[in-house]
């Protein structure tokens, strides 16, 4: 899964839930912080795929499940 669909799938979970979902840039370069609620995550380079351990510490520090992100993506 690449960065880009990662944040469309947490946006449409945050519309499914009533969640607020926003992606904020930090500066120069390609990272930037995606907060589902009150909590957040670092997103790397948008356009690269995400490694699966990588995919799964982004969903505990986001408090959401692979589940739900993969629903969110149906």
């Amino acid at each position: 899964m690449k960065g880009s669909e990662f944040e469309q799938r947490v946006r449409r979970l945050g519309l499914l839930t009533g969640t607020p979902v926003r992606f904020v840039n930090h500066g120069k370069g390609s990272h930037g912080r995606l907060y589902y609620g009150e909590r957040f995550t670092t997103l790397k380079d948008r356009k690269q795929d995400i490694g699966k351990g990588l995919l799964r510490a982004m969903c505990r520090q986001l408090d959401i499940s692979l589940e739900d992100l993969v629903r969110a993506g149906q």
